[in-house]
Formats: structure tokens, sequence, C-alpha cells
């Protein structure tokens, strides 16, 4: 269906039923979604959602994943208290990859660095950075 709505202009409306009904997930019924602080543009860290934690996510603007090792929800933040809310959630165009654009209090990782992305990688060596130059 994904397809089908490329031709759809901007300001087009999509009924979030039928939206959710054609993402496209793995076999565990879960989509990789992107985490992106939404004023600097800093990728925070990937997680998993459902459609459940998509539309809790949506309803409360408190962004909640699925763990795939503790098989429950995990609502960013409540236990650390580094709460991510949600500014806006985007689809890319086949459908299979979500992007959150979201505040983020505190660290994202949790390592309780920034962002999960603090490996960098070059053709002979992988260098850890530190917390200032974590952000891509």
């Amino acid at each position: 269906m994904f397809k089908q709505w490329e031709i759809l202009s901007a300001g087009s409306s999509l009924d979030l039923d039928a939206f959710l009904s054609n993402i496209i997930v793995n076999e565990d019924g879960l989509i990789p979604a992107i985490a992106q602080q939404h004023d600097t543009g800093e990728v925070l860290m990937m997680a998993w959602m459902n459609e459940k934690s998509i539309r809790e996510t949506l309803s409360t603007k408190q962004v909640c994943y699925w763990s795939r090792s503790r098989q429950t929800y995990w609502r960013k933040g409540e236990s650390s208290g580094h709460q991510q809310k949600l500014i806006a959630m985007r689809a890319d165009c086949d459908g299979d990859a979500l992007l959150l654009l979201v505040d983020q209090k505190g660290p994202a990782c949790h390592t309780n660095r920034r962002s999960c992305f603090f490996y960098e990688a070059n053709e002979t060596v992988v260098s850890v950075l530190n917390d200032v130059d974590s952000g891509l």
C-alpha cells in the first residue's frame, strides 16, 4: 500500500488504522524505530515498536517501545527519568521503519551517554567517541 500512497500530495491524510495495518513488521510484529532529537537532528537510539506501543506513543506523547530482551513494554525514562517526549512520528517510504522526532531528557543510552551511536568505524579501527562527539 505504501507504494500506492507515494503519489499523495503534501497535506493529504491517511486513516491511522489503514496506516498501521500496512506497515511492514518482522515475524515478531515489530518495526524498527529510530529516535532523533527534534531540534538538533542528533540520532539518539534505535529500538523496536509494535502496533500497541505505536498507538500508546501517539496518544500519550511519551515514547513507548517493545523490549525484546524483557518481552514487555518499555516506556523510555520510566525508571531513569530520561524520558522521550514525542514531537512527531514518521514512516519511511517503504513503511518498514519509523523515525521518532523526540525531545530527549538526559541520556538516551543505557550506558548513560547522550546517544547509543558512540562507536565510529573506519577501514582499520573502531573508536569510542565521547559524549560531545557522539551526535551524528
